[in-house]
């Protein structure tokens, strides 16, 4: 996660109409503290029992953990890209994380740089 908050502003551009969830089996209260000790700018979510995770398929039942997966949801309310698992230190996945957000919501002219 530390490398999402670290990458933030370049890939999501301080948030252009780009919601970032991180859903995890942990309590509520263990995220929230962790996040606002790392100063996290995303959303987090609690997903204690893997219901989420088993609706998305990304819930490990004999690890009792959501594996790290990543979905992109378009402007429609669809899944526009997956990417399983998400190698959070990998910079290809965070390249193609980058391409995927630009299609979708491209950066307005008046902020890109040229």
């Amino acid at each position: 996660m530390e490398a999402y908050r670290d990458q933030y502003a370049t890939l999501f551009n301080n948030g252009r109409k780009v919601a970032v969830i991180s859903i995890s089996v942990d309590a509520d209260t263990t995220q929230a503290s962790w996040a606002h000790d790392e100063n996290f700018p995303m959303l987090f979510a609690s997903d204690v029992g893997g219901k989420v995770g088993t609706l998305y398929d990304t819930y490990d039942v004999t690890r009792k953990t959501d594996t790290r997966t990543l979905f992109v949801v378009g402007p429609d309310g669809k899944i526009a890209f997956i990417q399983r698992p998400f190698h959070v230190l990998a910079a290809k996945d965070y390249t193609d994380l980058g391409a995927m957000i630009d299609k979708l919501e491209p950066v307005p002219a008046d902020t890109a740089t040229h």
